[in-house]
C-alpha cells in the first residue's frame, strides 16, 4: 500500500482485513514506485502478490512473505 495515497483513508480499510485473514502486509513510501514495481507507468496506490500451487514464483513469495514477517517482529 502506498503511504503517499491521497486521501489516506481510501486504504486504511486494508490492514484491518489483511489483519483478519493474517495476510502479511506493507505500506511503501511511493504510489509512483509502486506502480513501476506492478509494471504499470500509472501511480499504484494498493497491489497484491498471489500464487497458485504450480507457481515458478512460489519460493520467491514465500522468502518475500518471511521478510515481510521479520520486519513486523
Amino acid at each position: 500500500m502506498a503511504a503517499d495515497a491521497e486521501p489516506l483513508e481510501i486504504l486504511l480499510h486494508l490492514p484491518l482485513l489483511a489483519e483478519d485473514k493474517n495476510v502479511p502486509y506493507v505500506f511503501v513510501p511511493s504510489k509512483q514506485a509502486l506502480g513501476r514495481a506492478c509494471g504499470v507507468t500509472r501511480p499504484v496506490i494498493a497491489c497484491s502478490v498471489t500464487s497458485n500451487e504450480g507457481s515458478q514464483l512460489k519460493s520467491q513469495i514465500q522468502q518475500l512473505k518471511d521478510a515481510i514477517e521479520k520486519l513486523l517482529i
